[in-house]
């Protein structure tokens, strides 16, 4: 019989369907299972528009079957089949799609879901095969064919026998080698678990013969192996279900994404539109333990009518939403498209946006009606929201800034930006710390809740990035009470100050030529009842400066600092004695002491503690 000659660029081209495209030896069992299915239903499709044709849909299948002393699998179903010109066009031209064709002759008709493409599709079983034979027969006729190949020399077509109609391939698989073990295809459970991963959700139900311990009859403790035939997919995906429990979902989470915690909170979603797409996403209860590791991947679980085109399609997951688990599924996909063309896909691209406006709305509704769990849920995940509001130069901070929790002064609770702004009345005020408790004990917090101020407390070190990447909520300015320029002063309290800081240059002067990584010393009245602060000024603040100068780079910062002391403290009263007295070297040990009590106040390091110490002991023993 005469070789036929592939009618497109042979080698080159199956060797790039093969080397590039999949990646993952895996796939080919999801493509021939695909075109399956698609067969099934392209007759299932036909019979509904005529009568002539008679099928049961309980009747239709997709069998696989394995023979390891052969080293072939089997891959049957009882669909449309194909006649000798429709192996000669879906198979003797890569890149053919019958599915297609198909779809473009009943574009115009409704319920029409091909999922497979023959093709691109079928050529990836040529991965672990050295030979394909596809033996088929279409509906209504009553001769069958013969299709076969070896890989890029060629096919051959001939008349052959088959009782029922439909298709059946089948794979004989290459030698084992060191670099890859074709004969694990041949264990029964090997293939259940590709099924159960890549075509649960197919539609007609996929059996095997498997073999398994059953009780003997007669008996009730002795077994026997036996061969029964198992359906390995459980056909109808959760998402597509209606009247599906919280308990359910939260079961199929645990079960699907390997989590002992349920989930906080899932979203479902049916977009029918420009694109169409399902999905099921889910808000862990906590984080996974790698999370905050490179070793951890984000993505959703992507399918094309329910067969798995991708295991995390981090594409669908914006960084501040990395946390989410879940699946989407969209009839609108191809499955046959590589995974360097689907970072490019405007399907792909819509779905994420879509997916993203979604997940932000529930979220705003979770904080709104579920007020305790959103709290748990941001103490997990909160930092992600916060790096997306100052992640790409703040580009999403409108859409999530109402999303962020802070402490408040008034009472150590979470509150939004929302809140605070509603009590405040033409300013935000915030200050950055390591910790609630320190940021609480800072001297400039004094003065505010003196005066009734409530103040956002930010412990957070992205903290002070988000703040500055927003810069306003609501109309109203978000204020750093750590810089120098934040003052709540009246304008003859102002005038006051400026006059005894002139009055005390020579003091500062001083104070200042002893301190050497220092803007500028300065008498203050914003501090009740501590002798000192430091604060900054610039965009680089003093919270800034220890976050960047603590990443494992090599690049520091160093914020513009201002020591200021308190006018009103009997600190003030002794420099200005010893002033007058012209003890200026007890000014600079002084000087000293105090700018080091400033920066531990600060959470910075002090260059030389020694120093400090003797100069401490030093004034303690006069």
């Amino acid at each position: 019989m005469a070789k036929k000659q592939f009618k497109t660029e042979s080698k080159k081209l199956m060797d790039l369907m093969i080397n590039s495209i999949y990646t993952n030896k895996d796939i080919f069992l999801r493509e021939l299972i695909s075109n399956a299915s698609d067969a099934i239903d392209k007759l299932y499709y036909k019979s509904l528009t005529d009568r002539k044709i008679k099928v049961n849909k309980d009747d239709l299948f997709i069998k696989i079957s394995l023979d390891e002393a052969n080293r072939t699998i089997t891959i049957t179903d009882n669909g449309i089949g194909m006649t000798k010109d429709e192996l000669e066009t879906n198979l003797g031209t890569i890149a053919k799609s019958g599915s297609e064709l198909f779809k473009a002759e009943n574009e115009h008709k409704d319920n029409i879901d091909i999922i497979g493409r023959f093709g691109v599709g079928f050529y990836s079983a040529f991965m672990v095969a050295k030979q394909i034979d596809v033996l088929s027969k279409a509906y209504g006729e009553k001769d069958a064919y013969l299709w076969s190949s070896k890989g890029v020399d060629g096919y051959t077509i001939e008349e052959a026998s088959k009782d029922e109609t439909g298709t059946t391939i089948t794979i004989t698989l290459k030698d084992d080698s060191d670099e890859y073990k074709y004969s694990k295809y041949l264990d029964s459970y090997e293939i259940q678990q590709l099924i159960k991963k890549y075509s649960d959700y197919i539609t007609y139900p996929i059996k095997m013969d498997m073999t398994e311990s059953v009780p003997k009859k007669g008996t009730t403790n002795e077994y026997e192996d036996k061969l029964v035939e198992k359906t390995l997919n459980s056909m109808e995906p959760i998402w597509k279900k209606t009247n599906v429990s919280d308990e359910d979902y939260n079961a199929y989470y645990m079960d699907k994404f390997v989590d002992y915690n349920e989930p906080i909170m899932h979203i479902k979603s049916n977009i029918e539109g420009k694109v169409n797409y399902r999905s099921l996403i889910f808000i862990p209860s906590k984080a996974p333990y790698d999370f905050y590791t490179k070793e951890y991947e984000k993505g959703l679980q992507l399918y094309s009518n329910g067969v798995l085109i991708m295991d995390k399609c981090k594409e669908l997951v914006p960084d501040y939403y990395s946390f989410i688990k879940g699946v989407v599924d969209s009839e609108d996909l191809s499955l046959n498209i590589s995974r360097e063309t689907l970072q490019q896909d405007n399907v792909l691209q819509t779905i994420a946006k879509s997916l993203d406006s979604k997940i932000t709305k529930e979220l705003e509704s979770f904080l709104h009606d579920n007020r305790e769990k959103y709290e748990e849920f941001f103490k997990e995940f909160g930092m992600n929201i916060k790096f997306g509001c100052y992640n790409n130069f703040g580009m999403d901070k409108d859409k999530l800034q109402n999303l962020l929790l802070f402490t408040s002064s008034k009472d150590k609770k979470l509150v939004t930006l929302k809140e605070i702004s509603e009590r405040s009345k033409d300013k935000i005020y915030y200050v950055c710390g390591e910790s609630i408790d320190k940021i609480d004990n800072l001297p400039i917090v004094d003065n505010y809740k003196d005066k009734g101020i409530e103040i956002l407390y930010c412990d957070n070190y992205l903290d002070e990035f988000v703040m500055q990447s927003l810069r306003n909520y609501d109309g109203k300015d978000l204020i750093n009470i750590q810089k120098e320029e934040t003052d709540l002063s009246t304008d003859e309290e102002k005038n006051e100050l400026k006059k005894f800081n002139e009055d005390n240059k020579s003091i500062l002067d001083l104070m200042k030529e002893s301190i050497a990584d220092i803007s500028e010393v300065k008498f203050t009245n914003k501090l009740s009842k501590h002798p000192v602060q430091l604060v900054s000024k610039g965009n680089v603040t003093i919270e800034m400066e220890k976050v960047i100068n603590a990443m494992p780079t090599n690049e520091t910062v160093n914020a513009e600092k201002v020591l200021e002391i308190n006018k009103n403290h009997p600190i003030a009263d002794k420099l200005i004695k010893l002033s007058k007295d012209k003890k200026n070297e007890e000014i600079k040990n002084i000087s000293k002491v105090l700018y080091a009590q400033a920066r531990l106040i600060e959470g910075l390091p002090i260059d030389n503690p020694t120093e400090i110490t003797n100069l401490i002991c030093e004034e303690l023993s006069k």
